[in-house]
């Protein structure tokens, strides 16, 4: 009863997270529309950057900050800049649903990455999945009739490379560092290189835009508590599905706000990627459960 309870209390959880993403990923967008793509992604670090400082003081983690590996740090910094540059070109050019069905094939790139980084041994089945999730982001990208790549579809892949890497190296990351040294470090670091690389276009703030900032800072700062605490109680195979929901709210405020509906290629390929993301999360489940009876 205690494993359902923690396995409910995190599906909550991430249902929340997946919310505050993608009111986070809604204020980029709107943001993207007056500002460069790179002065959006230090805009994200720059807002979230005083929360994160204040609740590593809560938890009383200064004293041990300096205590990491400043490799992997400084990759990971510059993975989350690109990431989130990419990100904020893409969501400027496609509506969140399309962008969200093109960043689903993260979780097939970071199994596929581990055989190379980590050593970890793919079978067959995985990567069938992992192609199939690949062929699934082909019919997303696919344009209405005109068989070409779009530049915005390209960012958002680029953008989920960068997430994958990222997160392998934070594998390996957190061997020796603790999960608060890698959420402050990280969100330094990509404030400092961003807000750097940002300077010389930078556009002035327009004092409206506030509200949007502040939305920003709160929405990116719960829902990295919320997904957190959903994968510290629960089961991944159980809770990682859920992160698939964020599809239907990017649905929802594409209407509310511009009035637009995905197209066919973009349900037909977001089912197609969701698919072989589930079956690899439910594979991964019977892989544990055969060795761990």
């Amino acid at each position: 009863m205690r494993g359902a309870s923690g396995n409910l209390r995190s599906i909550y959880a991430m249902l929340i997270a997946v919310l505050m993403f993608s009111l986070m990923d809604t204020a980029m967008k709107l943001l993207a529309a007056h500002y460069p793509a790179m002065q959006v992604a230090s805009l994200r670090a720059l807002s979230s950057l005083p929360l994160v400082c204040a609740y590593v003081a809560w938890r009383g983690g200064f004293a041990t900050m300096l205590q990491v590996r400043p490799g992997l740090h400084l990759l990971r910094g510059a993975l989350g800049i690109g990431m989130l540059a990419l990100f904020a070109y893409g969501l400027k050019q496609l509506s969140l649903a399309e962008v969200y069905s093109i960043f689903f094939i993260a979780p097939a790139l970071i199994t596929a990455m581990s055989v190379f980084f980590l050593k970890e041994t793919v079978n067959l089945a995985r990567w069938i999945a992992i192609f199939v999730g690949l062929l699934g982001v082909l019919v997303v990208l696919r344009p209405e009739g005109e068989g070409m790549l779009t530049l915005g579809g390209l960012a958002i892949l680029a953008s989920a490379v960068c997430y994958a890497v990222s997160a392998i190296a934070a594998r390996v990351q957190a061997r020796t560092d603790s999960t608060r040294q890698m959420m402050f470090w990280l969100m330094l670091l990509m404030a400092i290189g961003a807000t750097t690389l940002a300077a010389p276009n930078w556009v002035a703030l327009d004092p409206a835009h506030a509200w949007l900032l502040l939305g920003l800072a709160i929405s990116g700062f719960f829902g990295q508590l919320a997904i957190t605490e959903a994968f510290s109680h629960g089961e991944a195979s159980v809770v990682a599905p859920f992160e698939y929901s964020a599809l239907a709210w990017g649905v929802a405020i594409d209407w509310l706000l511009w009035q637009t509906l995905p197209d066919q290629y973009t349900l037909i390929g977001a089912a197609i990627i969701i698919g072989s993301g589930i079956y690899l999360i439910r594979h991964e489940k019977e892989h544990v459960d055969s060795e761990h009876p």
